[in-house]
């Protein structure tokens, strides 16, 4: 029960950050980090705004669908990775990524599954997250390596 309050909680951020965006009010720096990842996910737009029902949807492997929030949570996870160079060198990765592919989002793009691995990875063996496995990954992209 109270995984699925904080998992609606978090979904509900969200809704109002784009919400608040959309009607041009201000927004709390965090708001403001989630509309512009929204803002670069157009595609998305249209199924946030329907209702309140996206809080409550669900994304299973078997209904092949992928899930829009953990997709923008995995952008912004990288988004403050790159800004803070943790694990260290994710900054210099991402610049050779985003000088390969042409853009910061296509970049984030190609990280997406190496940290989705890391995750799945700790979250299997109950032990936070190997940053220097993450990194290894991040190095074996296309164009990571200088």
């Amino acid at each position: 029960m109270f995984a699925d309050y904080r998992r609606d909680q978090l979904r509900r951020m969200y809704l109002e950050a784009w919400r608040k965006f959309s009607a041009r009010q201000p927004l709390e720096p965090l708001e403001a980090q989630i509309a512009a990842v929204i803002a670069d996910h157009p595609e998305y737009i249209p199924w946030l705004e329907s209702g309140e029902d996206v809080l409550h949807a669900e994304f299973t492997p078997e209904g092949g669908r992928e899930n829009p929030f953990l997709h923008l949570g995995m952008h912004l996870a990288i988004r403050e990775q790159v800004a803070t160079d943790r694990p260290r060198g994710i900054a210099e990765i991402f610049r050779r990524l985003t000088a390969q592919h042409g853009s910061p989002l296509e970049a984030e793009h190609a990280m997406l599954e190496a940290l989705g691995e890391t995750l799945w990875e700790a979250q299997r063996a109950g032990l936070p997250p190997d940053e220097q496995a993450y990194l290894r990954r991040l190095e074996r992209l296309p164009g990571a390596r200088g």
